[in-house]
């Protein structure tokens, strides 16, 4: 018991030992609350002096001024919250009312009750559904044949042939391809797209004005919104310097969308105004960049402006490049001219939101910032160009490894691109009126009128345009099931020709790409060797040609239309027009070709109409592989295009089968007779 009482009396000894409060007396907290009012905060010296006064430990007086101090802000937190309580529930309460108010209020005018919020909303968006479904009919009906070829709507001449395979039989033009240049949409018309177009007026001359603005700030300013590539020379805007001076929000966001942007200047042998009147029209514009531009359309004229000065134009275009392994780019932009001094004009293109509504499912992966050009005329007949190219885009899963680095490096779309594609198109042109000193490559041979040069330089561009618009097969494959013409690398497409520019019957259309070790110069020159043409040529069956006539189109002797006679037993009477060319600044070269008879070529010779001419391109582009950065791995893409007729009009799959399988042979064949004439038959 002892033991039990005296375990009992330690164990209650220690319970008073932890539970020992030292409290302050009431003397103490009055004193120690005074001196908070003064000083919350108080240094060392001041709680000594108070521990020696009220007889505490100093750690005391320190914890208890931050109890308190944590105590008054506790406190104040809790009165502010119920005032804000207080003042939402006030609020809450008057919002209650009012909107009771709102229900029963009376118009003073009608005296009928007012559309409440949600009936206007209902309202609006039925009458933008309404405006919508008119705007999207009347365009379907008027644009259905030129905007694009994904079938938005049949004409009546596709509906009356009862079959999809020949999506080059709508709308031909006189050269016997799909036409772009049909009925223009009437700037006044009583239609639904008048009534939008009044609407969207304001907006569109605003984003006309800001992009005008903003293209000529960049053509004028040079650092710090433009930065030169120390690898190639190439003029990129600096983002960051950009987004400060012009901030808009990116147009797509998906995670693999890109800029691009390029600066490029140069000189063009064409006056100021014949390029500012080529790049307002249309077809112009797409005769100026036939290896750029595929399709252009003026679908709506706001304002002709005076000597185009103000013009205001809302366009179409489809741009690609000449492989069938990349997919083409379409834009619907404002299209905005202004002079900007005696003989300084500037034309910018923008991407406008309208149009996005009117195109297919499938959504544009393409978008144009403010881009464009300057044109200063330099009164000798020439102008210097300043382009601006600056687009968002959201491609790459399109585009085919062979292009990559050539796309996604900004090389395919580029300014230096526009520049040199309109310095040779214009040196073109130039050369098509005569040269004023016959150069030493000239050969007149059979050529003997200056009309007749011109008709057949007419005729070569004809030629020239066919076979770029041949090309354009990334979206046309009529044979999805032949996975092993696919696999490679092969592309495949079928039209009826109507014999209006063609001739008649089933047209077979083939063209591949492929990667060489080689610079662009270097693969120019082996197929416009005449000497070399046995060892790739199958037409010519391995024979030796000779050119009976040249044209020159260019300073360059590889610029140049050819009439070629191959030494052929049995086909003395057949003839090869040909036209080569090689871009100044290096960006490509191309090498396109026909076959016609002695009569045809004789018949152009003597000025008759050109449009009586059935042609059917092949040949060759080469353009760069975009890997100019490391010079050991660069080289050349080369993409080799043929056309077959099979002269007959019946279709069957059985024939066009068979047809297939021949073209492919004879692409196949060819690429491997390229190869081993430049000794590199194993490349891949």
């Amino acid at each position: 018991m002892e033991a039990g009482n005296g375990g009992s009396g330690e164990e209650g000894n220690d319970d008073s030992r932890k539970r020992q409060y030292h409290r302050h007396s009431s003397e103490q907290v009055q004193q120690l609350e005074a001196f908070f009012k003064e000083h919350p905060h108080p240094d060392e010296d001041q709680r000594v002096q108070l521990s020696n006064e009220l007889g505490l430990d100093p750690k005391q007086i320190k914890f208890w001024f931050q109890n308190k101090r944590t105590q008054k802000k506790a406190h104040n937190e809790r009165t502010d919250n119920n005032s804000l309580r207080a003042e939402n529930e006030r609020i809450r309460c008057e919002n209650m009312a009012m909107r009771e108010a709102l229900k029963n209020i009376i118009c003073p005018s009608c005296r009928d009750p007012i559309l409440q919020d949600q009936d206007l909303l209902k309202l609006r968006n039925e009458n933008i559904r309404l405006r919508q479904q008119a705007t999207h009919a009347y365009l379907h009906e008027r644009t259905a044949n030129f905007v694009s070829n994904r079938n938005m709507g049949k004409s009546p001449a596709i509906a009356n042939q009862g079959t999809d395979n020949f999506p080059y039989t709508a709308g031909m033009n006189n050269d016997g391809f799909e036409s772009l240049d049909g009925e223009q949409i009437p700037r006044s018309s009583e239609h639904c797209l008048s009534g939008m177009q009044d609407m969207d007026r304001a907006m569109i001359i605003e984003t006309a004005t800001s992009a005008m603005d903003e293209l000529v700030e960049l053509l004028r300013v040079e650092d710090p919104l433009w930065i030169v590539s120390s690898a190639d020379g190439r003029c990129t805007l600096h983002r960051d310097s950009y987004d400060k001076l012009f901030p808009k929000p990116n147009h797509f966001k998906s995670s693999s969308a890109r800029i691009e942007s390029s600066k490029q200047s140069g000189e063009v042998s064409m006056p100021a105004t014949r390029l500012v009147e080529s790049f307002l029209d249309p077809n112009q514009w797409r005769d100026m960049f036939p290896c750029v531009v595929t399709k252009a359309k003026t679908i709506q004229v706001l304002d002709d402006g005076i000597s185009f000065n103000g013009s205001l134009h809302l366009m179409y275009e489809k741009m690609h490049i000449l492989s069938p392994l990349v997919a083409p780019r379409e834009f619907f932009v404002i299209r905005y001219c202004r002079r900007i001094s005696t003989n300084t004009w500037a034309i910018v293109d923008v991407s406008y939101d309208f149009f996005r509504q009117f195109q297919d499912v499938a959504p544009s992966r393409s978008w144009k910032l403010p881009s464009g050009c300057m044109i200063q005329d330099r009164a000798n007949g020439k102008s210097f160009v300043t382009w601006v190219e600056h687009v968002q885009v959201d491609d790459k899963s399109l585009t085919h490894r062979l292009y990559r680095d050539l796309v996604c490096g900004s090389h395919a779309y580029g300014a230096k691109r526009w520049i040199a594609t309109l310095q040779r198109m214009c040196e073109r042109a130039t050369f098509s009126l005569g040269p004023t000193n016959t150069p030493p490559h000239e050969l007149e041979g059979v050529i003997h009128s200056p009309e007749g040069r011109r008709n057949l330089m007419k005729l070569s561009q004809k030629m020239v345009k066919n076979f770029c618009r041949v090309l354009n097969m990334s979206d046309r494959l009529d044979f999805p099931h032949l996975s092993e013409l696919y696999n490679s690398g092969v592309r495949v497409s079928l039209r009826k020709g109507d014999g209006v520019g063609q001739p008649e019957g089933l047209i077979v259309s083939s063209a591949t790409s492929l990667w060489l070790p080689f610079s662009i110069p270097h693969l120019f020159d082996f197929f416009t060797d005449e000497k070399k043409r046995a060892q790739w040529d199958i037409l010519a069956g391995g024979n030796p040609v000779n050119a009976i006539a040249r044209i020159s189109t260019g300073t360059n002797s590889g610029n140049c239309i050819s009439i070629i006679q191959p030494f052929v037993p049995k086909e003395n009477s057949m003839l090869m027009l040909q036209e080569s060319s090689i871009e100044s600044l290096g960006q490509g070269a191309s090498i396109i070709y026909a076959p016609l008879e002695l009569p045809a070529i004789s018949s152009v010779i003597n000025g008759d109409d050109i449009m009586k001419i059935c042609i059917l391109p092949s040949g060759y582009v080469i353009s760069g592989d975009g890997r100019a950065d490391s010079k050991a791995s660069s080289g050349s893409l080369l993409t080799v295009a043929f056309q077959m007729l099979v002269c007959s009009d019946t279709v069957s799959k059985q024939l066009n089968m068979e047809s297939v399988a021949t073209v492919h042979t004879l692409i196949s064949s060819t690429v491997q007779k390229i190869k081993q004439a430049l000794h590199c038959p194993d490349l891949d």
